[in-house]
């Protein structure tokens, strides 16, 4: 039998897989543990005291989550232009290296505190994430070519770095953030970032060709996106050529959207508006962006139909997840924006006698045994590969020294008082841990004959979303109209993460499963633009919407803000739960 042309990569394993594998892992455990960790303290620095130990800028929420929204939409959308680039141009492994250098002066920048490094830094962190985010896998999916066997061990084992790296980024940035000085934590997300671009870097000999510049650089971007999305006919004929109404709202929706993705931060950082008008009692900000909404939805309708039936129903039905996708993450991106926020303000984070010491000791378990894991992969790793890749190595070796220097120094501080203050990104590793917890069973049921619907699914990850929210507007019920603080129990921070993470294992994971199951090859890549598109337009409204915590708090009451996020996802849960008949019907036997 031939030997595949990747099967030399998997003569030199580490727990049964290429050492390759676990560079990648490494790779973007640091680039996981930088994007993660700068985002955990952004909106609790901008929105911070202007005095104090360790002053803020003092912003409003409603101007500190429009700047976060926008980079998380944009986030979402450029790895759309990085990953054709690398496909056609530069290859994925140039691509990452430009990724990780792009994300690293884009952290330095933010670690200088002014307002033009600010914007500078976040500028760089979007672009290079675009380069960086899309390529990583498919260097994964390369190297794999032939052993389809191992590839979802594979893709398990990459994506418990993506968990390890945000858990120790989040808590180190974090309490670095908060304790010392928002400087360092931004500072400590670019010195990894860094690191992870050198181990990468000079791990190369690992990976021989693949990801090498591809010798094919005449495509261009809107056709491959476009045109390959046209159902071919026997004889060769595109059948379902753009047509110029197709170009037409393309065309709308693009201006409407970058009106909307600059003026809104705009509007309320700098009181800079692009337009200034009203319509409907709606600002121009929300007209542009309802508009942007409309023309794509229009553009699906005229558009969908004019495939033939099978793929007709199931865009439809594929389009609908996407519909869901949109409020599941308006909803749960509440984790990086208003959360922060009511954890702040509204929790009471003071701990002393025997529940400071269980909480030491619980935080002592939850920070060291996880690093204890990921540093036994790493001596695996050196075990294999130091005779060839030596220098990468050293500087991984290099950067977990750092780490167990941090985290020995944060556990030392901590044990040495009598009284603590939880960090509030202490609770933001939640997510990340009970992933590492629960993963294992989930997988476990999907692989099971219990395995449910897509509808169940989707049903499933709204109502444990919705009911997490319930947990936090419960809690709060007794605060009053309007108050700017109290001392809610930290119990209730903790169920809210625990069902939304129990929420997101359960329908996260099936958008790109759906893809590849219902959207046919050639329209992969237009059909991935619209699922990336539906998650930033989630990350968006997650913080439009979180952005006015203060004045529903003042208006309503802080109960009824969580309640938004407690009726609105229930509700879409339990009509993707009616609709199961029709999505049955359009996904014509794809399960």
């Amino acid at each position: 039998m031939a030997e595949n042309s990747t099967d030399h990569f998997f003569k030199d394993k580490v727990l049964g897989h290429p050492s390759g594998l676990f560079v990648l892992f490494f790779t973007e455990m640091w680039e996981r543990f930088s994007y993660y960790g700068m985002r955990a303290i952004l909106v609790i620095f901008l929105t911070g005291a202007l005095i104090g130990d360790n002053p803020g800028w003092e912003w409003t929420s409603e101007a500190a989550l429009s700047l976060l929204g926008t980079y998380a939409m944009l986030v979402y959308l450029t790895p759309l232009v990085g990953g054709w680039l690398a496909d056609n141009k530069i290859g994925y492994r140039m691509a990452v290296v430009i990724g990780a250098l792009l994300m690293t002066l884009g952290h330095a920048s933010m670690a200088v505190e002014t307002p033009t490094f600010l914007y500078i830094g976040i500028a760089f962190l979007i672009v290079g994430n675009g380069f960086f985010k899309p390529n990583m896998t498919s260097i994964i999916s390369k190297m794999y070519e032939g052993h389809d066997e191992k590839k979802d061990g594979a893709y398990n084992i990459f994506y418990m770095g993506v968990n390890a790296g945000a858990f120790i980024g989040i808590m180190l940035c974090g309490w670095v953030g908060e304790k010392i000085g928002w400087s360092y934590g931004f500072g400590l997300a670019g010195i990894f970032m860094l690191l992870g671009m050198l181990q990468f870097y000079y791990a190369q000999p690992l990976f021989g060709n693949i990801g090498d510049k591809p010798k094919n650089e005449n495509v261009d971007l809107i056709d491959d996106l476009v045109n390959n999305s046209a159902t071919v006919s026997s004889s060769g004929v595109k059948l379902n050529r753009f047509l110029t109404i197709d170009y037409i709202l393309i065309g709308v929706f693009i201006i409407s959207a970058m009106i909307f993705i600059i003026n809104d931060p705009l509007s309320k950082i700098g009181n800079i508006y692009t337009f200034n008008f009203t319509v409907a009692g709606m600002t121009d900000s929300l007209f542009f962006a309802l508009l942007a909404a409309i023309s794509f939805i229009l553009l699906l309708i005229v558009r969908i139909p004019r495939y033939v039936t099978i793929e007709r129903d199931r865009m439809i039905a594929f389009s609908i997840f996407c519909l869901f996708t949109i409020f599941f993450w308006a909803a749960f991106e509440q984790a990086a924006g208003s959360l922060p926020i009511y954890t702040r303000d509204y929790t009471n984070r003071i701990l002393a006698g025997g529940a400071a010491t269980t909480f030491k000791v619980v935080d002592l378990i939850v920070t060291v045994v996880p690093l204890c894991v990921i540093t036994y992969v790493l001596l695996r790793l050196f075990r294999k590969t130091f005779n060839r890749i030596g220098l990468s190595n050293i500087i991984l070796g290099f950067s977990f020294i750092i780490v167990w220097a941090i985290v020995l120094y944060k556990l030392y501080i901590e044990f040495q008082s009598t009284e603590t203050e939880v960090p509030i990104t202490w609770f933001a590793i939640l997510n990340s841990l009970f992933i590492i917890m629960f993963a294992p069973l989930f997988t476990k049921w999907w692989d099971s004959k219990y395995n449910p619907p897509a509808s169940v699914k989707y049903f499933l990850g709204l109502a444990l979303l919705g009911i997490g929210f319930g947990f936090l507007a419960f809690g709060a019920k007794d605060v009053p109209l309007g108050a700017q603080t109290a001392s809610l129990s930290m119990a209730w921070l903790v169920f809210a993460y625990l069902f939304h993470t129990l929420g997101e294992m359960c329908l996260s994971p099936m958008g790109l499963s759906y893809l590849s199951k219902l959207v046919p090859g050639r329209m992969v890549a237009f059909m991935f633009g619209v699922y990336y598109l539906a998650i930033a337009i989630g990350n968006k409204l997650a913080h439009y919407v979180g952005g006015d915590i203060e004045k529903i708090t003042n208006d309503h009451g802080l109960s009824f803000f969580f309640l938004i996020f407690t009726f609105i996802p229930i509700g879409l849960g339990l009509i993707s739960l009616l609709l199961h008949p029709l999505l049955k019907k359009l996904m014509h036997g794809v399960r």
